[in-house]
């Protein structure tokens, strides 16, 4: 009954184990802001309609009443009936391109994740759109809002190509999305949020968009516990400035109280827009970060 089940790798992102599992999870947003239009969230004003949409795997907490039977007895699995009078919301990802997330899997962790949080969109009728953020000047690599199970390919498709490499840093990538996306929901924030800029106005302007941030940092572990000793020079990837450090080991615990300090301060932005924040290193297990830290964190049921 779907292609997920085939021994043929879907998508060189996921696999085919894990895509199986996020097929039948959901996003918890916050504010559930919806448009008037299908989808699986239910408009404050109720509505009847006998539209159907599309299936979904059934999930402990869906209203029983929604449950398609007459496919329980064939298959002895529940899917839930989708039905277009219910509200859609917008799942928007922005991946971040720029040169330093290239660095130590952190690009590839990004795109995953978009494509985690994209499919489980998908998956709920929900509007999925992308963008991919590498220079400034240059317009975000698009993929335009689609829909349903039969995007899947579309939406893989897309984050599979995006290349990154580039200086555009994350304040002003969203303020470039922002000149294009319509649309209320969630908007899903991957990012080592390594930059010189102020984010309360782009996160200033994705709350008044009615989007719902969820902000994911990704650093390396070289990033989180840095083991450099002596006399080094950093160079900027993005940038190319070069700065000479003596006696590196004697800064870490700077380093340190600089890195904590942007982590709680990003916290504290988002939380304040009421947006969540979480920050994972490059090399966690895919799996504990989609199956167990984001369901523990209430991002995903």
């Amino acid at each position: 009954m779907d292609l997920l089940n085939t021994q043929a790798q879907f998508t060189s992102l996921l696999e085919n184990e894990t895509l199986a599992r996020l097929e039948r999870m959901r996003l918890l947003p916050r504010r559930r802001l919806t448009n008037r239009s299908r989808g699986e969230h239910h408009a404050a004003k109720g509505g009847t309609s006998t539209e159907f949409a599309d299936y979904r795997d059934y999930v402990p907490g869906d209203d029983v009443r929604y449950v398609d039977w007459n496919i329980f007895a064939r298959l002895e699995r529940p899917y839930v009936k989708l039905y277009r009078h219910e509200e859609e919301m917008h799942v928007v990802s922005i991946v971040d391109a720029s040169s330093s997330m290239q660095f130590d899997g952190k690009f590839e962790r990004a795109r995953q994740l978009a494509a985690a949080f994209g499919l489980m969109g998908l998956m709920n009728v929900e509007r999925v759109s992308s963008f991919s953020c590498n220079h400034v000047g240059k317009e975000p690599i698009f993929l335009p809002p689609c829909t349903g199970r039969v995007s899947r390919r579309r939406l893989f498709d897309f984050l599979e190509k995006i290349e990154g490499g580039g200086d555009f840093p994350i304040e002003l990538a969203v303020e470039a999305v922002l000149r294009r996306h319509r649309g209320r929901g969630v908007v899903v924030l991957l990012s080592d949020f390594l930059t010189f800029g102020d984010l309360e106005r782009p996160l200033n302007r994705l709350f008044s968009a009615g989007l719902e941030v969820f902000a994911v940092q990704i650093l390396s572990p070289s990033e989180i516990n840095p083991e450099v000793t002596g006399d080094i020079r950093l160079i900027d990837c993005e940038s190319g400035r070069m700065v000479d450090v003596s006696s590196a080991d004697d800064l870490l615990g700077i380093y340190e109280e600089h890195r904590l300090a942007l982590e709680e301060e990003l916290g504290i932005l988002c939380r304040q827009r009421s947006g969540r924040f979480l920050s994972i290193s490059s090399r966690d297990p895919l799996e504990w970060v989609l199956f167990d830290l984001l369901r523990r964190k209430g991002w995903v049921r």
